[in-house]
């Protein structure tokens, strides 16, 4: 006979009534006050199961003290027992912890598959929804514009091909104006306050062509444009109760995005037109040379251009990621769209298709086409650089360090000066031609959301996170 758990033939046999199995009397008696089972089976177990077998046994001699021989042995059974007993218990706990590995190995793999399921259904649902808000604005109301699904018509393409010809001919020859600003210009800038109504949670900011006028917005979907000249606001338009995303100027016409989706043009105050095809948050507007399209971008994950001569939506074409950045090439024959995903997405105007990518390190925050016609900079959220890429090469050639997280850029008219406005201040960089190398003419302590350029350059007016405008001349 030997004993189940130590496996050596014992001293004091005893059985288990219900299975038969043997044990050591001591080693089970230990192990019934430790766990109240059968250590093989994981049966319950009591004392009064266990059945005494008789069997021949050698007598042992009364255990000296342990600096005899027998003594020591005696010990060395007794470490030997707990020893055994205690493998036996790792052994146990082995395979239990076995099989509950197995169990959750399977729970997360199940897991994996369902959620993959439902962000599929997720987006599926999204692309749904987009479409069912399209719908819906074809078919709503008077003061929703009608939807062209079509995409661009004949004189809307013409319009395109125009303008680009028209204005890649003559960028590359274009000379710097005489009046322009030059770097000690740019390094004289001073900030000053302007006395403004604040707009609570601002983000947005945009400074019409003759210098003078300020569109702007904040979190409580209210947007105003300020007269810098007679130091007053001159119209204030109201929103849709969703936040102000983004604002510009189309000629005189101000245009006013919104976290709803909605896309609003005004004319000297009054509402002229109303867009809601956005699925959600319409992240940022831009503006066609030509004047004559407007194209928007949202979480959505769609692009939007209006005919404004035809107060429609000319196309909307969707893409494989939300949208937070958009910007126009000068020459409008491109589109660049920044999406969550890190990507910036470069589309041909008239055919809707893609052209080409670039990856960049995080989700979008602006993007900003240089006049020269060949350079693209870009800056993503949280990130303090600013990624400058050659649409020739297809490939970034610079990268640029305001020092702290950028909200926005812009470039100048000449394309030489790029500002940054920061969470910490505003930053200007410049880019010398003869020497093709890159300066910072100019870093300020003006913490701001949104800046643009004045008149030749020469002042910059800026947008803090509070809704305060300064102006650095």
């Amino acid at each position: 006979m030997l004993c189940a758990i130590s496996g050596e033939p014992p001293q004091a046999p005893v059985a288990n009534k219900k299975t038969g199995i043997v044990f050591e009397k001591r080693l089970i008696d230990s192990y019934i006050t430790q766990h109240g089972t059968d250590p093989t089976t994981n049966e319950p177990l009591s004392a009064e199961d266990l059945v005494d077998l008789q069997s021949s046994r050698i007598v042992r001699p009364r255990p000296p003290t342990l600096t005899s021989i027998p003594s020591l042995l005696s010990v060395f059974q007794n470490e030997w027992d707990a020893l055994a007993l205690e493998s036996f218990q790792l052994q146990q706990q082995l395979q239990q912890t076995r099989q509950e590995l197995s169990t959750a190995l399977y729970q997360n793999d199940a897991a994996v598959r369902v959620i993959a399921r439902l962000t599929r259904e997720r987006d599926e649902a999204r692309s749904a929804l987009a479409q069912v808000g399209v719908t819906a604005a074809m078919t709503g109301g008077g003061d929703e514009m009608a939807v062209e699904s079509t995409g661009l018509n004949e004189e809307l393409q013409k319009k395109i091909e125009i303008t680009h010809e028209k204005l890649s001919k003559t960028r590359r020859k274009r000379p710097v104006p005489e009046d322009w600003a030059t770097e000690e210009d740019v390094q004289a800038l001073k900030p000053q306050s302007l006395d403004a109504d604040a707009a609570k949670g601002a983000q947005a900011l945009a400074l019409d062509v003759t210098g003078d006028l300020v569109l702007f917005g904040g979190a409580d979907g209210g947007a105003q444009a300020y007269s810098m000249e007679s130091e007053a606001p001159v119209h204030v338009f109201k929103g849709d109760g969703g936040a102000v995303t983004d604002v510009l100027w189309l000629g005189t016409r101000a245009v006013v995005a919104s976290s709803t989706g909605t896309v609003r043009v005004y004319d000297d105050g009054n509402e002229t037109a109303k867009f809601g095809q956005h699925a959600g948050s319409a992240a940022a507007i831009t503006m066609h040379p030509s004047g004559e399209l407007l194209g928007s971008v949202g979480v959505d994950k769609s692009i939007i251009l209006y005919d404004l001569l035809g107060s429609k939506v000319a196309a909307q074409i969707f893409t494989d990621s939300a949208l937070t950045a958009a910007a126009f090439h000068p020459d409008g024959h491109i589109f660049a769209a920044g999406g969550a995903d890190g990507q910036i997405k470069i589309y041909d105007v008239k055919s809707g298709s893609r052209a080409a990518e670039f990856d960049t390190a995080g989700p979008l925050q602006s993007l900003a086409f240089s006049e020269n016609g060949t350079w693209l900079a870009s800056a993503s959220k949280g990130d303090s650089t600013i990624t400058i890429w050659d649409l020739r090469k297809m490939s970034q050639i610079k990268s640029l360090d305001a020092g702290n997280a950028v909200n926005s850029i812009r470039w100048d008219y000449t394309g030489q000066f790029l500002v940054a406005a920061g969470s910490s201040g505003v930053t200007i960089f410049q880019y010398s031609k003869a020497a093709k190398e890159w300066s910072e003419p100019l870093k300020a302590a003006v913490p701001c959301v949104g800046a643009e350029w004045g008149k030749a350059a020469k002042s910059l007016v800026v947008l803090s996170k509070s809704g305060q405008l300064a102006k650095l001349t």
